[in-house]
């Protein structure tokens, strides 16, 4: 399995992309963790990522696709990878298919997770973390003696709500999303690598057509 998952803030991507990981054994690649690990470590690449972060500007490409080659080259991405977070654009997307093919991993499928806005602002409103655990709650779904508190970490932790759910906030999420995901749509749907799975479901049945998604991909026939 070598997919991109691709989907707006809200869409579910890391809980199917953790679902994915545990069925398949291929793991999770996520640049946002590929750049904290290498500056925290103080790699020549994180040294590079550092300095441009500390400078307020954006990781230069060169710089995530060389921690992305260097990822690939674990032993556990030989059952595949599930990319998350890269690309952004359709730039970005070629210089990582000329990467991929230069180490014979091409992908197979992109998978994206399609969910109208209006149910996406509605899940991220509402969504709600433990503080003690990590564990991501919702307002309007989860039973009302899960609010309460964590049932893992019980009274001691806080349900509390990110900076980056609320409303003033996540609108211009969303239009960021739109903007910079919809050429990277169209390109990898020219490509013929993409496949639309409807994400307004339950999380099994969001998999099970994730699995059927990147099962009927060509390049795995």
């Amino acid at each position: 399995m070598r997919i991109i998952l691709l989907g707006a803030p809200g869409s579910g991507k890391g809980t199917q992309a953790q679902r994915l990981v545990e069925a398949y054994g291929a793991p999770q690649i996520s640049t946002g963790d590929l750049l904290r690990e290498a500056v925290s470590r103080a790699t020549p690449l994180g040294l590079k990522a550092k300095a441009a972060m500390d400078a307020g500007k954006l990781v230069d490409d060169a710089v995530v696709l060389g921690m992305i080659r260097e990822r690939m080259t674990q032993p556990d991405v030989r059952k595949g990878f599930i990319l998350d977070g890269f690309p952004r654009n359709s730039v970005q997307a070629e210089a990582l298919g000329r990467l991929l093919e230069e180490l014979k991993m091409p992908l197979e499928a992109v998978v994206l997770l399609n969910l109208d806005l209006k149910v996406l602002f509605k899940r991220l409103t509402g969504r709600r973390i433990c503080e003690g655990c990590g564990r991501v709650f919702n307002v309007y779904t989860a039973p009302e003696t899960a609010l309460a508190h964590c049932d893992k970490c019980g009274e001691k932790a806080r349900l509390i709500q990110r900076p980056d759910d609320r409303e003033e906030v996540i609108g211009k999420r969303l239009e960021v999303f739109e903007a910079q995901t919809k050429p990277l749509i169209q390109y990898y749907k020219d490509a013929g690598l993409l496949r639309v799975v409807e994400a307004d479901a339950d999380v099994e049945t969001v998999f099970k057509s994730i699995q059927r998604a990147v099962v009927a991909s060509p390049a795995q026939t």
